[in-house]
């Protein structure tokens, strides 16, 4: 029994100057500890005041180069519209022009026209009483057709087809159409 005894009291003794080392060697890696936390701390902070300054700068540089960049643009802009309007302007003039000449010419056909188609359209009183005149053929087409008369058109009846054509017998007892 007296080893056991010494068995379990040496064994006692053992585990108590295991368990002071223990404690001073957890003292002392939690300072380890904490001063490495620290310093990883102090160098993460140095690390991203670094990066700050240098995306600072780099921002800036960006931004003047933008600035440039946009100046140069803005001002090649400009001269582009003002060209661009200098030529748009040339051809609204020589547009205007040409509309302008285009005008007086058709005006002057107008005119010459008009005078023609007066000289030719000035029937002698003759030639109007035979086309007034009607012949057997017309008045026996006339009776033939079914439509309903709408009106006159040179001196004669205007009839409306079944599809809403007008028309009119002519001298020779043929349908002539109206166009409205």
């Amino acid at each position: 029994m007296k080893k056991i005894l010494l068995m379990v009291l040496a064994l006692f003794l053992s585990i108590g100057t295991m368990a002071q080392e223990t404690k001073t060697k957890k003292a002392k890696t939690k300072k380890e500890t904490t001063e490495k936390v620290e310093k990883a701390k102090k160098e993460t902070k140095e690390k991203a005041d670094k990066k700050a300054k240098e995306t600072k700068s780099k921002t800036k540089e960006a931004k003047e180069e933008t600035k440039s960049k946009a100046k140069s643009t803005e001002k090649e802009t400009k001269e582009k519209a003002t060209t661009k309007k200098k030529e748009t302007e040339a051809k609204v003039d020589a547009k205007k022009k040409e509309t302008k000449a285009k005008v007086d010419t058709k005006k002057t056909e107008a005119k010459e026209k008009a005078t023609t188609a007066k000289s030719k359209t000035k029937k002698s009183v003759a030639e109007e009483k035979e086309d007034m005149k009607e012949t057997a053929a017309s008045k026996a087409a006339e009776k033939k057709v079914a439509d309903k008369v709408t009106g006159e058109y040179k001196g004669k009846k205007v009839y409306t087809g079944p599809r809403g054509g007008k028309y009119y017998i002519n001298k020779n007892g043929n349908k002539t159409y109206i166009q409205d």
